[in-house]
């Protein structure tokens, strides 16, 4: 998988992405990851990327130019083209199975107080990380490239995404546990030590359902 980034604060994905499974994955060419600043697409004098708002309004707003020059730059016929907007559709894990598939994402990092409607022309998707507001959509990016590159093929193992929450039907993750099997007075529950699968995985689903309930009561009404 390839994915290209645009945004005008590239460091601060070098953190995020120099680490851990996500920098294993670029090394061992699961995914490839790039940062576009858009700025350099800009055609004024002064890499100018935003201005005031016609009709007026506080802050600024980013220019259609440069973002749709470093967006035709990068597409191809198997491109999507994904707008991180607080305006999008919910980000949920079957959309993260989903993007995995994709051979080419291209995410667009907006920034200060919006961007010019006609941007939006150029995305095949828009999404939202949550019902709140952002300083930009650097952060919305970096959540979604981690939530899809963990599901590439030998990334990490398929056995550890299958068991994921919001997975089963809507249902969280049941509680796992490892040594010391006494820690401060707190057992490990005698079925997880009785080796009998069987009832391990039936414990494990009734336990899910109870963290659901206690946690998440609206994800067990969607599995209903």
């Amino acid at each position: 998988m390839k994915i290209d980034i645009l945004t005008l604060f590239p460091e601060m994905f070098q953190g995020v992405f120099t680490e851990s499974i996500l920098k294993r994955a670029q090394e061992n060419e699961k995914v490839e990851i790039n940062l576009h600043n858009f700025r350099t697409f800009s055609k004024d004098p002064h890499q100018k990327v935003d201005d005031t708002p016609y009709g007026g309004g506080a802050g600024m707003v980013l220019m259609a130019q440069p973002i749709f020059d470093c967006v035709e730059s990068l597409r191809t016929k198997e491109s999507k083209v994904i707008l991180l907007t607080p305006s999008g559709k919910p980000y949920q894990q079957r959309m993260a199975y989903s993007l995995s598939k994709e051979k080419h994402l291209i995410l667009i990092c907006g920034h200060y107080e919006g961007f010019d409607e006609r941007i939006r022309t150029l995305a095949d998707l828009e999404i939202s990380i949550g019902d709140y507001v952002l300083t930009g959509g650097e952060i919305p990016a970096m959540v979604l490239v981690d939530s899809v590159v963990r599901l590439l093929p030998d990334v990490i193992q398929e056995e550890s995404h299958l068991a994921d929450s919001f997975n089963d039907a809507n249902l969280l993750d049941y509680p796992t546990y490892t040594k010391p099997r006494n820690f401060r007075g707190m057992e490990v529950p005698e079925i997880l030590l009785s080796g009998d699968h069987q009832k391990i995985e039936a414990y494990r689903l009734q336990e899910s359902i109870k963290k659901t309930e206690a946690l998440r009561p609206d994800l067990l009404e969607k599995r209903d």
